[in-house]
């Protein structure tokens, strides 16, 4: 059977450091077949590194997605272009991975989402933390029932001094939000997957900029290099509490500059028969069960290796296969029919859906009730 042609659209960080190695790993069922970007020495590059023979380049992404031979786009541009370039996509014939968030706004997503629907393409989201080890260690321990009814969760998405230097990243035209939809986007994900819960009944958020745009006392210590405060345009912390229709609380807690101490991407859940979170991030984190035996509080640090067998929808793994690998081979065998999708377009669409409300209601000031 012939392999299936794959196309890239923005060849920039998120396409060097996620979708070009994860789907490098897949070259036995695609070729990785055309590279778009702006800047046309970038797109060169990736296709000197990961392009297959007679692999193209592009700048112009129209042009790319008039090429009868590609099956499949990754979208990997700024947060704003998402909307236009994955309908765009999808309406030239293509399937389409965007990586998150699924948009800037909830009405771009929801534009991408009714595409989707009409066109018939496949449609999902780069949210890859559902691969993370811990994470589904977690979501199977949940899946037993041993929390009892989830009513209240945490979404942590901090860093103290974190603010990205490269890219369009403080650019609020281009990327339409600060470390919301740029980081608390995965923890909001993965909660709401682990709940199982994507009945939202109201939104209420807070945001601030007291040091991006400020600079106090003129200090730029910052783990990514010293930023520019006067081109700095966005929120550098933001919160948000979201009532489920079941009166469930997801507490939202996310920035990129916070006089605090960093908690990146982390998930805690509590039911009423125990609770669950991480201990450490990423995919060093332990995951640690709360719970009641004979009337003693106890801790259980859950194993990955024994909880695997029982995660719904994923791929059997060695446990050191990357998260961007894993997304590789569900979305390859989504694309071949040999599988299901495993994150769904409606399940971004709430993700963004909620996020967009935190920031009307921050600026509104009051809180934004769903139909």
């Amino acid at each position: 059977m012939a392999k299936l042609k794959i196309g890239f659209i923005g060849c920039g960080g998120i396409a060097c450091d996620k979708h070009l190695p994860g789907m490098s790993t897949q070259r036995d069922r695609i070729d990785m077949y055309a590279f778009c970007d702006l800047i046309p020495e970038r797109a060169e590059d990736a296709r000197r590194k990961y392009g297959c023979e007679g692999a193209k380049v592009f700048t112009d992404y129209h042009e790319l997605l008039a090429d009868p031979e590609i099956f499949a786009v990754h979208v990997l541009t700024p947060n704003v272009s998402h909307c236009q370039i994955s309908c765009d996509a999808m309406e030239a014939g293509k399937h389409v991975i965007c990586e998150k968030p699924m948009a800037a706004t909830y009405a771009d997503a929801k534009r991408m989402y009714d595409t989707h629907i009409r066109t018939g393409k496949l449609l999902t989201i780069g949210y890859q933390y559902r691969h993370i080890d811990a994470h589904k260690a977690m979501k199977a321990y949940i899946d037993t029932g041993a929390l009892g009814d989830i009513y209240y969760a945490e979404a942590t998405a901090f860093r103290r001094r974190g603010i990205p230097t490269w890219g369009v990243f403080t650019n609020k035209e281009a990327q339409g939000g600060g470390p919301l939809i740029d980081m608390a986007t995965h923890a909001l994900d993965l909660t709401l997957w682990m709940m199982n819960n994507y009945e939202v009944e109201s939104v209420t958020g807070v945001t601030f900029a007291n040091i991006g745009p400020k600079a106090v006392d003129g200090e730029l210590a910052n783990d990514f290099g010293p930023w520019d405060p006067s081109k700095y345009e966005l929120e550098d912390s933001a919160f948000g509490f979201v009532r489920m229709k079941n009166g469930a609380l997801i507490n939202i807690r996310s920035s990129w500059a916070l006089n605090i101490r960093p908690q990146e991407g982390l998930v805690r859940l509590c039911g009423t028969k125990g609770g669950i979170d991480e201990q450490g991030a990423g995919m060093s984190a332990d995951v640690v069960a709360n719970h009641v035996v004979a009337n003693r509080l106890i801790d259980t640090k859950i194993g990955t290796r024994a909880m695997r067998p029982r995660v719904a929808n994923t791929i059997d793994r060695n446990p050191m296969v990357l998260p961007q690998e894993a997304e590789a081979k569900i979305w390859v065998d989504a694309l071949l029919g040999e599988g299901e999708l495993f994150v769904k377009p409606e399940q971004a669409l709430t993700v963004t859906k909620i996020l967009d409300a935190i920031y009307q209601s921050a600026k509104t000031g009051k809180t934004v009730y769903f139909e």
